[in-house]
């Protein structure tokens, strides 16, 4: 028997092609993985980044990202539409309008605890790594930008007394009370949080209730203030508010969490944040940005230079008596080179350079020019003469 060996040929079946992932598209879906992975450790064990209330425009994703606390102001910086010196790689944040920005942005930091319970529709997502921040570097933004113009930059934390006012905020919330005597003593007046709100466990007798308290009052302040003045939306420049709360740090610390003082100031401060953030859109139609960073505690203390509440008021009576320049000049200080510095320098380096390359290059055309053979207007006068 003889047994040939030949290719067995099968007709009608089709290899089924392997399909090769694209590496940028891998790289997005670790990228992904990992934030998902990192925001379920931060959602459980974390502090929290909530968003009250933002505009159509700003588009917040729907997720547990994790967020670092040090990125928070650039964070604030790109909703209302500025430039940050390093890209955020944070997918939270979708890309937004180039043709709109928010009126206004508000950023509350409350401290002694990790997240509030706020409704469930609002996009909220872990902050790892609480370091203290400021927003100071989106208030010089504003203010650079905004010369021209009166924006309204406030901040503010009434625990320690430390309140900064720039533009229209001097003229708005000149009758704010911003000092802990000042804040009491309107406590003690008609239509305080004292009479309004349901205290229940919290007692006015007690040093740790009366700041917490201080604070709510703060924020009620504001939301009147705010209504008085609807005429700021209309205003070209953005506004900046910038809160910290450490009031309920202070009841914790002597109650504990498992208090029902705790309880009832907490559910007193998160009714108040709602209604500070409607208040906010309300004021600016529905073009602000509302964020609210709850921190059981910082990581670090922070340590910044800040402006003293009777410095800001001798500013008030004398704007012109003290100017930063003259401050400057004691240490003998250079001024401040702004980031776009490094932009600004190359294009006038690499203009001057190809500008000089050209002059040479012409130069040297010129200088071995022919003039009868190079030049029509010498030809044409060459004709024109042989043809006399």
């Amino acid at each position: 028997m003889l047994l040939i060996n030949s290719p067995c040929h099968v007709t009608g079946v089709a290899r089924k092609p392997v399909h090769q992932k694209n590496p940028a598209e891998m790289n997005r879906t670790i990228i992904k993985t990992v934030f998902a992975l990192l925001g379920l450790l931060s959602g459980v064990l974390g502090d929290s980044l909530t968003v009250l209330r933002s505009p159509p425009y700003v588009t917040f994703q729907d997720g547990q990202w994790p967020i670092s606390g040090e990125k928070v102001p650039d964070l604030v910086a790109l909703t209302m539409g500025f430039s940050i010196r390093e890209d955020l790689d944070w997918p939270g944040l979708a890309a937004g309008s180039l043709f709109q920005r928010p009126r206004a942005n508000a950023l509350i930091v409350v401290r002694g605890l990790d997240s509030l319970d706020f409704p469930k529709n609002i996009s909220s997502y872990p902050l790892e790594n609480p370091v203290p921040f400021t927003l100071d570097s989106v208030a010089n933004t504003v203010h650079t930008l905004f010369a021209g113009s009166t924006p309204v930059v406030l901040q503010l934390a009434p625990s320690e007394e430390r309140l900064y006012m720039m533009g229209m905020a001097n003229t708005v919330f000149e009758d704010l009370p911003v000092t802990l005597q000042q804040i009491r003593g309107r406590l003690s007046q008609d239509g305080s949080v004292l009479t309004s709100l349901p205290l229940i466990s919290l007692s006015r007798n007690n040093e740790a209730d009366l700041l917490f308290l201080s604070e709510v009052q703060v924020l009620y302040d504001i939301s009147a203030l705010l209504q008085k003045h609807k005429h700021l939306a209309k205003d070209p420049a953005p506004d900046l508010y910038s809160l910290e709360l450490a009031g309920l740090e202070e009841i914790v610390r002597r109650y504990g969490t498992d208090s029902p003082q705790f309880a009832d100031a907490t559910r007193i401060l998160t009714s108040t944040l709602q209604k500070f953030a409607d208040d906010v859109a309300n004021v600016y139609a529905n073009n602000a940005v509302v964020e609210v960073v709850t921190v059981k505690t910082f990581e670090a203390p922070l340590t910044r230079k800040s402006r003293s509440i009777l410095q800001i008021g001798t500013r008030r009576k004398n704007r012109f008596k003290t100017t930063s320049s003259n401050q400057g000049s004691l240490y003998n200080l250079a001024y401040k080179y702004d980031y776009d510095y490094a932009v600004v320098f190359n294009i006038v380096l690499w203009l001057m350079i190809v500008l000089a390359l050209a002059v040479i290059v012409i130069s040297y055309n010129l200088w071995n020019m022919d003039p009868g053979y190079d030049s029509i207007i010498y030809r044409m006068t060459n004709q024109k003469i042989r043809l006399d």
